[in-house]
């Protein structure tokens, strides 16, 4: 038995609530703890046993993710890493279709289907067990959140002894339960067959105007969620695998902050050598904080908690960095303050300056503004922008390539 994944990858026109970021590296590949995002599905998808080859479906060109699977290639040396490309959005369900030669090429038994833009533990050996005791069609794994934020996302009802699904509302308007699906999938492979019945039904309810032209005219884009999983949970064929564990989606960008966080406890938990400790003549370091050897951390700067400092990066003299995110080439200058912040690529943070957010609080909340007004929450920088000496910049999103000459606080800076 040997199962196959995917990882959804999603395209350009995706990711716009994840700017100013994405304007310079898609969302899949930006860092978190240290590494790409999709790296960290990529690393719990190496330890299932049999696994041996993992597609990454989307619509972004080829050359996006040339560099990241050489990378992943000399890392994960026994796992075969393709991307394969939609020439058009055709939806989650679409391009699994689409590439289901691909896909079943070495008669796999299972696939796992990942979304990139979640973030959790991704306990998918105990999920293919949970599969192949009740041999349903397809195992969502599923999490427990808030009851208030439970309808931003696709709503599960379970039988608590079985966990086989009765019931799956996609975003529903009203409360229906607080379980929620993951992102995360493992289907057998007679789940073709599914996705052909609904693309054909779908296509049979295509509705044409008055000039007898159809209104409906992408046939072949399926949704995963609405098109899918809710016929395969009516027809009994849908089980539950529920997580006690972290996990977040990655929608805006400051929800990369949490995430990172998440991920960073994580790796102190399972390969604390991988992150910075505390040394004679070295910075003092507060819990899970990840520095690239090529950055430069002066020995008086403060770090941590939940710290990534990325390549070639300058802090300087008496620096505090907390719950922030600070990309390739940032130069911070001496008695600078960050804290929940993301600082983009080659930007510059003068002296005495302080960069700040606050805590995202609601559970995985998409929202960036509401009634007009910037909502409190991570402070974000694009790439190359430059913050004068002594200057407060407090609960904004940068675009790239500005110099803040003067604090400002709840703003978009355009």
């Amino acid at each position: 038995m040997h199962p196959k994944a995917i990882i959804l990858v999603g395209g350009p026109s995706r990711g716009t609530r994840f700017r100013p970021l994405s304007l310079n590296v898609p969302k899949p590949l930006f860092p978190v703890a240290g590494k790409p995002i999709i790296s960290h599905h990529i690393a719990a998808l190496s330890k299932v046993e049999g696994l041996k080859e993992i597609l990454l479906i989307g619509f972004f060109e080829d050359s996006v993710f040339s560099s990241f699977l050489q990378d992943a290639a000399r890392e994960y040396p026994n796992l075969h890493i393709r991307y394969l490309r939609e020439y058009q959005s055709l939806g989650t369900a679409g391009g699994l279709y689409h590439f289901r030669d691909e896909i079943l090429r070495g008669n796999p038994d299972q696939v796992f289907v990942l979304n990139a833009d979640v973030a959790c533990t991704f306990p998918l050996n105990a999920m293919k067990k949970a599969h192949e005791g009740h041999r349903g069609l397809c195992t969502i794994l599923g999490t427990k959140v808030p009851r208030d934020s439970a309808n931003n996302f696709g709503c599960l009802v379970a039988k608590p002894d079985t966990n086989e699904v009765l019931h799956y509302v996609e975003k529903p308007e009203t409360f229906i339960s607080n379980l929620i699906s993951c992102g995360v999938y493992l289907f057998d492979c007679a789940i073709f067959d599914e996705i052909r019945k609904s693309l054909e039904n779908k296509k049979e309810n295509v509705e044409t105007d008055i000039y007898g032209k159809e209104v409906f005219q992408d046939g072949n884009k399926l949704r995963l969620e609405q098109d899918l999983l809710r016929p395969l949970a009516q027809s009994r064929k849908l089980f539950v695998y529920e997580t006690k564990d972290f996990w977040r989606q990655i929608k805006t960008a400051g929800s990369a902050v949490p995430v990172n966080g998440l991920y960073l406890e994580q790796v102190l938990q399972s390969t604390p050598e991988k992150l910075a400790k505390n040394t004679p003549g070295g910075p003092e370091i507060v819990g899970a904080v990840y520095i690239h050897p090529t950055a430069r951390i002066d020995p008086n700067a403060k770090l941590g908690p939940n710290v990534s400092i990325g390549p070639n990066v300058v802090v300087g003299k008496g620096t505090r960095i907390r719950d922030s995110i600070i990309l390739d080439n940032v130069d911070i200058k001496q008695n600078a303050c960050i804290l929940h912040a993301i600082i983009g690529w080659d930007s510059k943070v003068g002296c005495w300056s302080r960069v700040e957010g606050t805590p995202p609080s609601a559970h995985n909340s998409t929202a960036v503004t509401k009634n007009g007004l910037k909502i409190q929450s991570v402070t974000i920088l694009g790439k190359e922008v430059s913050v004068k000496d002594e200057t407060i910049i407090r609960n904004c999103i940068v675009l790239p390539h500005k110099e803040l000459k003067t604090s400002c606080e709840n703003e978009i800076v355009m």
